[in-house]
Formats: structure tokens, C-alpha cells, sequence
């Protein structure tokens, strides 16, 4: 896979770093000399460019890349990038980085944006998931659909512990992608049951949140 990242500050080279471990290509793009560091991320293809510039884009054959990450540390830079990706080299898969959730309503389709991702939600995000137990906590936010990666701990007193995946009436528009329990990772399947603790993330459309909080919240009536 073939990725270009527009912004070779330290999250840009972080990104590329981990993406050329797992074996893709990976262009950086930045429009300062004292960012284009080789020798930090040598595997790395490096362009000198402005990545709001089409002539730029033009250079980094941008029509080539399966991805385009617009990982700069301004808003306005990368929604330029992630439309022109979009609208005019067609790019599948466009992620940008947020740096002011006032600014996190305008990362969306209309943008070009893919993924949106927002330092400062996903790190208040990962407190709450931290010591909440039964409260929903949101991830990650897609564009399309109006779908969120969502996070709950089962709690002790669930009305669902113990109950199969497949027993379970869920709500419209979610589905339940992965169980973590203590160090494992579970693909969920129809017999596997839920457990007190098990950390459950689902794609979920926003307005099914509460919904789905309260299904998975909910007590077990005393005896």
C-alpha cells in the first residue's frame, strides 16, 4: 500500500515510521526545509512541497496512493489537503488529523475526510475508558454513515453477562467488532458469551449510542 502523509513534524514521521514497519511505502510531504529530516526516517520517500498546491500533488503522484494522511498541526492545511485528495486525485482513503475539536464538525464528506481523528477527544477518550466501567466512551468518528468506534466495560451487574453474542437483540446500525478480554483479542462469533469486564467496541451510528449504552448498562433485576 502506498501512503503520502502531508506533514513530516514528529506525528507525521511517528505515522510513517510504523506504516514502513508493516511493510508499505510511504511518501512524507512538507513544506519547510528544517522538516525534511532523511535521516530520522530514512525507508521514507521525502518531498520538499507545499501539499496545498496541486503542481506539488502533481509531483507526489498522488493518483498512485491508496491513502493520504494529512497529519500537519493546522486545521485549515489539512481540509485543503484531504479535498484536493479527494475531489481531485480520487484518493480511497483519507485521514486527517484534528488539532482543535472546535474545529472537528468540518472534517467530514464534504471535505473529503475519510477518518477523522482528534488528539485531544481520543486522549479524554482513552482517561474515560480508563475508569469508566458501563458508560459508553467514544473513540473514533467516520465520515460516512455518521458511524463512531465505540468502547464499553462490561459491567458486573449487567443484565447481559453471560448471554451469547447471538442472543443478543441489538440495535440497528451497530455491530460489535472485537472483544478484549484481559490480554486477548476476540473476533466475537454468535456462541462466544459475554463476560463481567470484557472491553466491547462496536461501529455504531451516533444516534444508536444511548441505545446502545442502555442495553449493555442495564441491571439484573434482584431476585
Amino acid at each position: 500500500m502506498r501512503v503520502a502523509i502531508a506533514g513530516a513534524g514528529a506525528v507525521g514521521r511517528s505515522i510513517a515510521g510504523e506504516l514502513l514497519e508493516n511493510g508499505h511505502e510511504v511518501l512524507l510531504i512538507d513544506k519547510a526545509p528544517t522538516a525534511i529530516s532523511v535521516e530520522r526516517v530514512p525507508q521514507a520517500e521525502w518531498l520538499l512541497a507545499d501539499a496545498c498546491e496541486i503542481t506539488s500533488l502533481d509531483e507526489a503522484a498522488l493518483q498512485r496512493c491508496n491513502v493520504v494522511i494529512a497529519a500537519t498541526g493546522d486545521d485549515k492545511v489539512n481540509l485543503v489537503v484531504s479535498l484536493l485528495a479527494k475531489t481531485e486525485y480520487g484518493v480511497p482513503r483519507v485521514v486527517a488529523r484534528v488539532n482543535n475539536p472546535k474545529n472537528e464538525w468540518l472534517f467530514n464528506e464534504a471535505w473529503g475526510v475519510d477518518v477523522a481523528v482528534s488528539t485531544p477527544r481520543l486522549m479524554s477518550a482513552l482517561v474515560e475508558e480508563a475508569v469508566s466501567v458501563g458508560d459508553l466512551v467514544r473513540l473514533l468518528r467516520f465520515s460516512h454513515g455518521d458511524a463512531n468506534l465505540v468502547e464499553l466495560t462490561l459491567p458486573e451487574e449487567s443484565a447481559l453477562a453471560g448471554t451469547q453474542v447471538g442472543d443478543v437483540e441489538w440495535p440497528e446500525d451497530t455491530s460489535l467488532v472485537t472483544i478484549i478480554r484481559g490480554t486477548r483479542v476476540l473476533t466475537p462469533t454468535k456462541e462466544d458469551s459475554l463476560e463481567p469486564g470484557d472491553e466491547l467496541l462496536f461501529v455504531a451510528a451516533q444516534a444508536r449510542e444511548e441505545q446502545l449504552e442502555e442495553l449493555l448498562s442495564v441491571r439484573r433485576e434482584e431476585a
